[in-house]
């Protein structure tokens, strides 16, 4: 007999459960249509749900009648598209995760306060689109896995007089440009859905590149993340494979998969459901792991578990790490 270890939290986070909703009681209110720019969240499952219930979804706001009513994503949009909103008399519910909020009101803040901006994120993901456009003459967008020594000199301290500085010297560059905000410096933030260890190893290598590297007042990794990370590191170590479920463009999905290996699971796996799951996956394992994206509903799992128990892993263990008691209020027209 086989045994499952259920990672908790997972699943649905409050920003996706308030972006999810928001376009269920758009549909109640005001009926279909309603236009959705983007995925909802991503997540297969939720956007074809919401489809078949009367959302509309589309890649970019010309697609969308003169008028009409349209929600912007849990990712967050740049100011142009709110301005062509504006210009072609929508109606906008807007959607963003109030976390993201906060990552484009800070760099609004850094933009005005002359800062050069380093954005540590997925190039072409919708959220690090959406605050790049917030300032984009002063954000340079960096993967974490990216080279940190191609970017430009933001700070115009030149690699030569970088090499002579001692560690005090870059202390002290580091303390200064915090109380000043100094014009020319350079800030770091980032996709609140990234990896936290390889996040803090991208910063690190900043910091070296960068002596007076400031860092944003919290952390911009969003709370669901960190806690759905650190569910997976505790179940990886105990666990032959660990089922991850989420659908492939999900950033946080595809993180937990690499931190369930990174934490000592011998193999993982994501699925979008059921349907790829695979026996061979199982073959001479005694523990499974499972945990979902936050884009993923609850059903999905209970599936997987269902699926998991029809072939002798019928011992469900919860493994809780932390309690997640936040929530966001809807959109103001949906209130």
């Amino acid at each position: 007999m086989g045994k499952v270890l259920l990672a908790s939290p997972r699943g649905y986070c409050a920003g996706v459960d308030r972006a999810v909703t928001a376009v269920r009681r758009a549909l109640e209110l005001y009926g279909a249509p309603i236009y959705v720019r983007k995925e909802i969240v991503h997540n297969k499952f939720v956007v074809q749900t919401l489809a078949e219930a009367g959302a509309i979804f589309v890649n970019e706001l010309d697609e969308v009648p003169p008028g009409a009513r349209v929600v912007f994503s849990a990712h967050g949009v740049a100011p142009a598209v709110y301005a062509e909103a504006e210009a072609r008399g929508l109606e906008v519910i807007d959607a963003t995760c109030p976390l993201v909020m906060k990552v484009h009101r800070e760099a609004r803040r850094y933009a005005d306060d002359g800062f050069e901006i380093v954005l540590i994120g997925h190039q072409g993901h919708e959220e690090v689109e959406g605050t790049l456009g917030v300032a984009p003459e002063r954000i340079h967008v960096i993967d974490t896995d990216g080279d940190v020594d191609a970017l430009p000199d933001l700070d115009g301290l030149g690699a030569d007089r970088r090499r002579h500085f001692s560690e005090n010297e870059i202390q002290n560059a580091a303390d200064a440009t915090a109380e000043t905000h100094a014009t020319g410096k350079v800030v770091w933030l980032s996709q609140t859905t990234l990896s936290v260890d390889q996040t803090r190893e991208t910063v690190s290598r900043l910091e070296k590149r960068f002596p007076g590297l400031v860092s944003p007042p919290s952390d911009d990794i969003c709370f669901a993340t960190q806690n759905r990370q650190g569910a997976v590191k505790a179940i990886a170590p105990r666990s032959d494979v660990v089922v991850v479920v989420g659908s492939a463009n999900s950033s946080n999905s595809v993180r937990l998969m690499e931190v369930a290996l990174e934490a000592g699971a011998r193999a993982a796996h994501r699925v979008d459901g059921v349907g790829e799951m695979e026996a061979s996956w199982f073959e001479g394992a005694e523990t499974v792991g499972v945990t979902s994206g936050a884009s993923v509903p609850e059903v999905l799992v209970e599936e997987v578990l269902e699926w998991l128990a029809s072939r002798g892993f019928d011992e469900v263990e919860t493994v809780e790490t932390s309690r997640e008691t936040t929530s966001f209020t809807l959109p103001k027209p949906l209130r």
